[in-house]
């Protein structure tokens, strides 16, 4: 070979070979973790087409409303926790539904003021106002920087060719398939009446449309025009009280989010109406005033769920959506406040949830979670739910949309729990226009080594699962997300008064120590959670993802 072709291959060997480090180097430096491998792979093609995190995370939530309709969709809502690397402004979008204007308690309750069954989780009186449309437009016009056909591409494309449903899917299925039957045109999510098979291929042909008419005219196509009018006439036709301009109404508020510090760390998170961050806060606020060896260790578990009792004490008394009512939060997250609750914790013994003053006598696989960091930094940790599974088991004809049952997240009385079990009180009431308590509680922890963002769904076990999981990130000098995602979990939520355990991971001589401490342990039926992770180191720039092992979700790094 003459010398100068020898030349000229050798530069072009080193092109190649710097431009693969490069394309490595930025792979490392972006990850992506959803609770399902399709919707991860509708962020991952944005990003790789030179997408900012949210954009991927509007791909990957819409991907998620197409293959976990029970969990989430465009008929449900969410908060999306945001982190611009640019100027670090933070932000939580609020896409959470609200109530319609015509609604009142006396539609939930009979003649003589009792709850009427499945009024607030079956049919038309369950469903409010969805959030989410508004929240994917809202976030990628305003952050994003590809346009709506291109984030929504994933989503119709699954959508209307279809994708086999995987062993979740049908387990799901299964479990609410007499619920599906009897729905307003659920059944398209079984296959000839049935539960499907893993492998059956479901197809969403009138949800593709409705995302192609977002993709093409914005939340607009939505909330008004033919979508809006098929949305009403379904939820009226099966009980509900919804109006057009209940529909046209609806905005996504932008909430500056709840920020504190523990042991070092600092914590973003979701603000009210999301009980979520001010929990977090007011329960490390607790803790930090106690030595913690591990949150695994029985002494510590004791110390968290007192913290736990006390903080869902607080909510049920104070906490609801900041536009209704006056809620004290400078005073929930003051340090005074947090070491007089701290005072009341006895070391040794479980407290009585009855006892606390002022007790009020009286959220699982259902919702998904995506989170997301780019080769920038800007950062996406979103939580999504349209409530119970299969929602308020009704689909709206022409859209494909199932429409959520978040009526059930308010407070009828104080002695009536919610499907989770949630005691709540008068701040909580129903009232028109109003945003319903969530748990959902998207967060980033950030020290010296870098910044994990996270999240779950779970109903009311959100809090405690991410809870043990700053914990475990704090306490532990070498970060393991695959730990941290799969650790045994546990849960106290003020009532009932007993602390939930996952069946497995927790050995007899922990639950000994903590019932000789006083606590009732109850084992649960089955695991809970779908914990989505992703971490960025400061030093090096590179990003790792982790999937919780109980659900099919996939990370990509």
């Amino acid at each position: 070979m003459q010398p100068r072709w020898r030349a000229i291959i050798s530069v072009a060997l080193v092109v190649v070979s710097a431009t693969a480090a490069s394309m490595e180097r930025q792979q490392q430096s972006a990850a992506i973790a959803s609770a399902h491998p399709l919707a991860t792979d509708a962020g991952r093609a944005v990003l790789d087409r030179g997408g900012n995190a949210f954009d991927a995370a509007v791909a990957t939530a819409a991907a998620l409303a197409v293959v976990e309709p029970y969990s989430s969709g465009l008929g449900g809502g969410g908060f999306f926790l945001l982190h611009r690397a640019a100027d670090a402004h933070q932000v939580m979008v609020d896409a959470r539904e609200t109530a319609p204007a015509a609604v009142s308690e006396g539609l939930y309750l009979d003649g003589e003021g009792r709850p009427l069954r499945n009024a607030t989780t079956v049919g038309g009186k369950a469903a409010a106002i969805p959030g989410l449309p508004a929240g994917l437009v809202h976030v990628a016009t305003r952050y994003g920087s590809l346009p709506l056909t291109v984030l929504l591409a994933p989503a119709i494309r699954l959508a209307r060719e279809g994708f086999p449903v995987d062993a979740r899917y049908a387990r799901i299925a299964k479990l609410r398939e007499a619920y599906l039957r009897a729905g307003v045109n659920t059944t398209v999510f079984l296959d000839s009446g049935n539960a499907p098979a893993p492998g059956f291929i479901l197809r969403q042909p009138e949800l593709a449309a409705t995302f192609e008419r977002i993709a093409r005219d914005g939340a607009e196509a939505f909330y008004r025009g033919p979508v809006a009018e098929s949305l009403v006439e379904t939820v009226n036709g099966a009980g509900g009280v919804w109006r057009a301009a209940d529909l046209e109404g609806y905005r996504v508020l932008e909430r500056e989010p709840i920020r504190f510090e523990y042991r070092g760390a600092r914590i973003t998170s979701a603000a009210l109406p999301s009980a979520g961050g001010i929990a977090l806060a007011q329960a490390l606020g607790m803790l930090e005033r106690f030595a913690i060896e591990t949150p695994r260790s029985a002494h510590s578990a004791h110390l968290v769920i007192e913290a736990l009792r006390r903080v869902f004490h607080d909510r049920a008394r104070y906490l609801a959506d900041p536009g209704f009512v006056r809620v004290p939060v400078t005073t929930l997250l003051s340090r005074e406040y947090s070491a007089r609750r701290a005072s009341e914790i006895d070391r040794a013994r479980a407290s009585v949830s009855d006892t606390l003053a002022d007790a009020p006598r009286a959220e699982s696989h259902n919702t998904t979670h995506l989170s997301v960091v780019d080769s920038a930094g800007n950062r996406v940790a979103a939580t999504l739910t349209i409530n119970l599974l299969f929602g308020s088991g009704l689909v709206a004809p022409g859209t494909g949309v199932l429409i959520n049952n978040e009526m059930d997240d308010f407070s009828l009385r104080d002695d009536v729990p919610n499907a989770f079990r949630l005691r709540g009180g008068a701040a909580n009431r129903i009232e028109p226009g109003k945003r319903p308590l969530s748990s959902m509680t998207p967060t980033f922890v950030e020290d010296e080594r870098g910044v994990l963002i996270l999240g779950s769904p779970g109903g009311s076990r959100i809090v405690s699962q991410v809870l043990l999981a700053v914990l475990d990130y704090v306490h532990t000098p070498v970060v393991d997300l695959e730990r941290i995602v799969a650790a045994p979990r546990y849960h106290h939520q003020f009532w009932p008064d007993r602390v939930e355990i996952e069946p497995q991971g927790f050995a007899a001589e922990w639950r000994a120590d903590l019932s000789g401490r006083g606590h009732r342990i109850q084992s649960a039926a089955r695991a809970w959670g779908n914990m989505q992770a992703v971490y960025k180191a400061h030093r090096s720039g590179v990003a790792q993802a982790a999937s919780d092992p109980r659900g099919k979700g996939v990370a990509w790094y």
